[in-house]
């Protein structure tokens, strides 16, 4: 029986070399010198530290451009609060998002349930969800469907079996 699996991952490496072209940058703007401004990577928890909330609105556009550019998804992006840090700066903590949570399991388990084509079923599997059909035309019609649906989460999919 032919099925897939629907996960939610994010290339670490991609995402390490995005915060370093954006440190990059940051190190040579002219609007950044005398800021005291960095980005900080640990695992998949990003801190952004500059003098004022207008240089860290800047600061997260500038990491955002450089995601989109190394295609790691915005939407398992999770931006924190921006919070008073030491002296006049400012910090804002990036949390970003891996693996399928079990409400979204839920919510995408109920989706395929009520709109994927007839026969296709899917369950959770801890982080990630095994969808089964009888036939590739209604995994792939599946697979239309949750990515033409807006569910906050990057979706992949992968361990296609026929």
């Amino acid at each position: 029986m032919p099925s897939f699996d629907v996960v939610s991952e994010v290339d670490r490496q991609e995402l390490k070399n995005a915060v370093d072209q954006a440190q990059r940058e940051l190190a040579n703007r002219f609007d950044f010198k005398n800021t005291d401004s960095s980005i900080e990577q640990k695992e998949l928890v990003l801190t952004l530290r500059t003098s004022s909330e207008d240089r860290l609105r800047a600061l997260k556009l500038l990491l955002e451009e450089k995601l989109v550019k190394r295609q790691v998804s915005l939407k398992g992006v999770d931006w924190g609060k921006i919070e008073q840090a030491s002296g006049e700066s400012v910090r804002q903590i990036v949390t970003v998002k891996v693996g399928i949570n079990s409400d979204k399991a839920r919510e995408i388990n109920k989706l395929i349930k009520e709109k994927g084509p007839k026969g296709v079923s899917s369950q959770t599997q801890g982080e990630q969800i095994r969808v089964t059909g009888k036939k590739r035309d209604d995994l792939q019609e599946t697979m239309a469907l949750l990515k033409s649906s807006d569910l906050e989460v990057p979706l992949q999919f992968e361990n296609f079996r026929d």
